[in-house]
């Protein structure tokens, strides 16, 4: 937006045509919000700039020597600067066969994907318990204690003790397990210690089990192995979701520039990498420290380093030096459930807040920075039905209706799962939790059945 008000030409290259709000992607996932809530068509967006085109490709190649790209498209572009925000990817350390089994959460894609495993394993269990008379345990494994796993391992719980409780008539949603597991000593390990000690105790009040300095040494179709042998632990899963690591987009390496362990690029205090004044690197991309410390790699540094990467081209237009890069931290927040959360407030005052009062800080927070008053309007609406009724309205299945893992869970009843329908005695019917009911009482709290 700020090179929109410079004497430049401006060619914005994405190979999607929409932005994406990535702090509420988690809210996507678990069915709060659509995506057309959190997304906005680029173009739109940067509708008022006359001198801004968006091309709908994907960068394959970049010459910096010539100052030239080439698309996948077949195209090629020259350019006077190179503004590189390509953000980040999942990492899996290695284990690159554990995507198919773990989604992460970076993208809609990804996020509507998740949706459709947690309302999947919910249907499935239902409808399993209907023809055979038990489910396999609904576990939900979410692997990495940072702000996306603790948001997930939150939403998860809240879906299924207060959105969905009522929704079945033969399981029972709230005796979903959910568990967060963490290599490290804590949660939130950025975050202040005191922080991170009030995030793993509103977790556990709503449900959630934390295992913190545990290693996840196996992800399977239906199951994650936590530790190493004689004393690995395997727990059985319907749904297993990644929050563990991340990995630099790839196009950081195409300027074959020094890189961290991470992919990110190496950059300077005007944020350009070694010997290459005329590109600059932002956000997830970018491994630069201050004050002897890497600055993280989440929004609000990317939204500051976009801005500052305009400064820059805005002081060589008029042949002032160019200002260094100062990253100007207001805080950091991390929502855990309904009326949940931690924030570490810097700016106005300094303050560690817990609970409603962090909660209510983030949401005003998320929906100020929301790009369009129409998605502002939305949110808000939407947040506040779901505050008052208990509901949600983005409960959709879409796609594939197999679960992976899933026929490997029902082959046979494992331990804790609901007991086999030869135990029951006639005329009853078993419920979510293992026991038995007779016919035509009350089912998972939802009504009656015959």
């Amino acid at each position: 937006m700020e090179l929109g008000k410079l004497p430049v030409d401006v060619t914005v290259i994405d190979r999607r045509n929409h932005h994406t709000f990535q702090p509420l992607l988690y809210q996507v996932a678990l069915a709060v919000l659509s995506p057309a809530e959190i997304a906005q068509p680029i173009r739109m967006i940067l509708k008022n700039n006359s001198n801004t085109e968006v091309l709908m490709d994907e960068v394959k190649e970049i010459d910096t020597g010539e100052r030239r790209l080439k698309l996948g498209g077949g195209a090629t572009i020259d350019y006077d600067y190179l503004i590189l925000g390509t953000g980040a990817t999942h990492s899996y350390f290695g284990h690159e066969e554990w995507a198919k089994y773990a989604p992460g959460l970076k993208s809609i894609e990804d996020a509507v994907e998740i949706r459709r495993r947690v309302l999947l394993a919910f249907e499935l269990a239902e409808r399993h318990m209907l023809e055979h008379g038990w489910h396999p345990p609904l576990n939900f494994v979410v692997i990495g204690g940072g702000p996306t796993g603790v948001e997930l391992a939150g939403a998860v719980s809240d879906i299924a003790r207060l959105y969905m409780k009522h929704d079945f008539r033969h399981i029972d949603p709230s005796a979903a397990r959910v568990l967060l597991i963490e290599g490290s000593p804590r949660v939130l390990a950025t975050f202040p210690a005191d922080l991170s000690a009030k995030a793993e105790k509103q977790l556990k009040k709503i449900g959630v089990e934390v295992w913190t300095g545990k290693h996840v040494t196996e992800v399977g179709p239906n199951y994650v192995k936590v530790g190493a042998e004689p004393n690995q632990e395997r727990v059985e899963a319907v749904v297993i979701l990644w929050a563990a690591g991340v990995a630099a987009s790839p196009l950081g390496r195409l300027l074959n520039a020094p890189a961290d362990k991470r992919g990110a690029v190496f950059v300077d205090a005007q944020l350009n990498p070694t010997g290459l004044p005329e590109v600059f690197v932002c956000g997830d991309l970018a491994h630069i420290e201050q004050d002897g410390r890497l600055v993280p790699g989440v929004a609000q540094p990317a939204m500051q380093m976009g801005r500052h990467a305009a400064k820059v081209i805005a002081a060589d237009l008029k042949g002032k030096p160019r200002p260094n890069f100062r990253y100007w931290d207001k805080g950091d927040m991390a929502t855990i459930g309904r009326l949940a959360a931690v924030a570490k407030i810097e700016w106005p005052f300094k303050a560690h807040w817990g609970g409603f009062m962090a909660w209510l800080t983030w949401l005003v927070v998320h929906i100020y920075f929301l790009i369009g008053f129409r998605n502002r309007i939305m949110i808000f609406s939407t947040w506040a039905w779901t505050y008052f009724t208990f509901t949600d309205g983005a409960r959709l299945i879409t796609g594939d209706q197999r679960l992976p893992g899933w026929e490997e869970s029902t082959r046979e009843p494992r331990d804790g799962s609901v007991q086999d329908p030869s135990t029951r005695r006639p005329g009853e019917v078993a419920v979510g939790d293992g026991t038995h009911e007779p016919v035509g009482s009350t089912l998972g709290g939802a009504g009656q059945r015959a």
